[in-house]
């Protein structure tokens, strides 16, 4: 409530982050709750966006692109290229397509012809509990590679996040979704992946990609590709289920 005070009343180029040690009452999506332990990075953080921009005009993919700074700002460290680290459509931090182990919420308000937006964004650093941690999967690296990789520390890792969050979002205004959309899809755990749409009886789709304005993309047989979108609790990637838009 604070942050979102204080975003209308800075001068426009100064930035506002928050950062957090311990999180008990976080949203997520759906209106869920989020709670976080120590251990996590946890950070809400104000940017703004024209509305007459390339982004501007695609709001929903910065979700996208705060679940991809979050990835590379672990696997674009030297030796640290192979941590099973990815992103999971619509807002989800994942080891390989496994576990959970972060999650974005994006609330965005238009003043006139600029969004003001407001990312919240958790993912576990240290803790190995109730999930895993990005530590434990530096610790299982190191074990079968036999390589000796350094833990990371949660404040390395949301400075990292924002540095390569301003640079893709200055790549996605310069050059729209293809400048940022081959990166996400190298970290992405859908491609190829088969699901259901509209019950878990229903017809059977693949995934194909996401689109301009960031929906997922879906091929369904004999009907050629659709869109589809996160529709409440309804999108349970771990179930294979989707609600066409």
């Amino acid at each position: 409530p604070l942050l979102g005070r204080l975003m209308f009343e800075l001068p426009e180029e100064m930035g506002l982050i928050a950062v957090a040690a311990r999180q008990t009452q976080g949203k997520g999506r759906g209106g869920n709750v989020w709670l976080s332990p120590v251990g996590c990075a946890l950070s809400t953080l104000h940017i703004t966006i024209p509305l007459h921009s390339n982004l501007g005009q695609r709001i929903p993919f910065i979700q996208h692109l705060v679940s991809l700074a979050v990835v590379e700002s672990v696997r674009s460290i030297p030796g640290y290229e192979d941590i099973d680290l990815r992103v999971k459509w619509p807002n989800d931090i994942y080891y390989s397509d496994l576990m959970k182990l972060g999650g974005v919420l994006v609330n965005s308000t238009l003043i006139e012809t600029t969004f003001h937006i407001l990312i919240g964004f958790g993912f576990n650093v240290n803790n190995s509990n109730p999930t895993i941690c990005i530590n434990d999967l530096i610790r299982k690296f190191n074990r079968e590679e036999g390589a000796q990789l350094k833990p990371l520390s949660a404040d390395c890792l949301i400075a990292r996040t924002v540095t390569v969050l301003e640079r893709l979002v200055e790549l996605f205004q310069e050059k729209g979704p293809n400048g940022v959309l081959p990166r996400y899809y190298k970290y992405w755990v859908h491609s190829g992946k088969r699901v259901r749409l509209r019950s878990e009886d229903g017809p059977s789709a693949w995934i194909v990609g996401i689109d301009d304005y960031g929906y997922l993309q879906v091929h369904e047989e004999g009907k050629g590709v659709e869109s589809v979108h996160p529709d409440g609790n309804s999108f349970d990637m771990l179930r294979n289920l989707i609600v066409p838009k």
